[in-house]
């Protein structure tokens, strides 16, 4: 039976947090080649490492191309809904966390809910013959999120930089991001919808359906969770 391979994030905190609940389990990681190098090897598990940014690492997972992944539970979901049968997630991080929002301006006391923005899309697009406009990078979970409150008279604006400025730009109505503390919606003067919690998300651990199902993966697990 041929290892499993791991993908890791390459940089950041998410990096930093993920070893070191590896090395708590006693799973040290050893990089192959350089310090620097994108792939090393898990020899108290038999499983083999790739280090990629945690996009990537959720893209991987839902294309097949590693068997198991550390990554930001908002990453997976946006790359795949829970229902999706390709991956599953094993094991919730206990860090990385952080909510996916739906936030409106805070001068617009009258919306405190998504049936109340689905209302000011609806005037909104009376009133200036164009559809309300959102900007995020979660297109798939805003979609997902817009549909199930039956809100349907938006557009999404893909946003590549900060989002929480396109409303004060003008790029943007509403904006769907992730925020830990909030503290930087409340910064440019926007509020969070009362429903309007996308995800709860942290660090999680996902695999392929086969993977999950590999004797590798329930050793690693048990002691991941023992590390906790």
């Amino acid at each position: 039976m041929s290892p499993l391979t791991l993908a890791l994030p390459s940089k950041g905190r998410l990096m930093e947090q993920a070893e070191a609940l590896f090395a708590r389990a006693g799973l040290n990681i050893r990089r192959i080649g350089s310090e620097r190098g994108y792939r090393g090897i898990m020899e108290e598990a038999g499983i083999e490492v790739a280090f990629l940014s945690a996009s990537e690492i959720a893209q991987s997972l839902k294309d097949g191309a590693v068997d198991l992944g550390v990554t930001g539970e908002d990453l997976l979901r946006e790359a795949m809904p829970p229902e999706d049968p390709r991956t599953q997630v094993l094991l919730r991080m206990g860090f990385g966390p952080a909510d996916v929002v739906v936030a409106v301006p805070e001068c617009w006391l009258d919306v405190a809910t998504m049936a109340d923005l689905d209302e000011v899309a609806v005037a909104y697009h009376q009133r200036h013959a164009r559809r309300l406009r959102v900007a995020t990078k979660y297109i798939g979970l805003t979609r997902r999120f817009f549909a199930a409150k039956g809100v349907t008279g938006y557009r999404i604006v893909e946003s590549l930089g900060a989002t929480e400025g396109a409303p004060a730009t003008g790029t943007a109505e509403v904006i769907v991001d992730i925020t830990t503390t909030g503290s930087t919606l409340k910064a440019n003067h926007l509020k969070i919808l009362d429903d309007g919690v996308i995800l709860k998300s942290q660090a999680v651990l996902a695999a392929t359906k086969m993977a999950a199902a590999h004797p590798s993966t329930a050793a690693l697990i048990a002691k991941l969770s023992a590390a906790l």
